[in-house]
């Protein structure tokens, strides 16, 4: 009977060292997503009331900012508190949204990629985000004193980021397809 051979492999280097084979590399990222994720969930709440915070409240600031005439005391006032609450605290915000919202994206048994819910609510939140992008273009107009949009049209933009705040709660609690 003939010996059964085993397959050696592993590796040798040029001096006859012997060196085994790396073993299987386990994916990180996962992992440490699954460890983290009660710390990562609520880091993402707080980032999304403090996004949605600014969202709803910069609108209102244009409201007022509307009657004011262009050059006043009033009207640089209303600049300043725009350009703080935009690039202090919704930006920031909006940043930590998306980092923390990846993240539990990521975390294993979180998301059924074959399930439609996850799709809507992202097409919700990239909507945020592409309204806080138009919002960062008004400010830039009342900044230069060039806004020619009505007290109404900031009114009912006002509106938008709730909706689509209220389409990415439903779909996230509800999961309906």
């Amino acid at each position: 009977m003939h010996a059964v051979r085993r397959r050696n492999y592993a590796r040798h280097d040029s001096i006859g060292a012997v060196h085994e084979p790396p073993a299987r590399a386990v994916p990180v990222i996962p992992h440490l997503c699954a460890a983290l994720y009660p710390w990562t969930k609520a880091l993402h709440i707080i980032a999304v009331i403090a996004w949605m915070a600014g969202l709803l409240y910069l609108p209102r600031l244009f409201v007022y900012h509307c009657e004011t005439a262009p050059g006043t005391e009033a009207s640089e006032r209303f600049k300043i508190m725009e350009r703080r609450l935009y690039k202090q605290i919704m930006t920031p915000a909006m940043i930590a949204t998306f980092l923390f919202g990846a993240m539990l994206a990521m975390t294993p048994g979180l998301v059924d990629w074959h399930a439609g819910w996850f799709y809507v609510k992202l097409v919700a939140v990239l909507g945020m985000g592409g309204i806080q992008g138009a919002m960062g273009k008004w400010r830039r107009n009342f900044l230069n004193d060039r806004n020619t949009r009505p007290q109404r049209f900031f009114r009912i933009m006002n509106e938008v980021p709730t909706v689509l705040m209220f389409i990415a709660v439903v779909m996230v609690v509800v999961q309906p397809f």
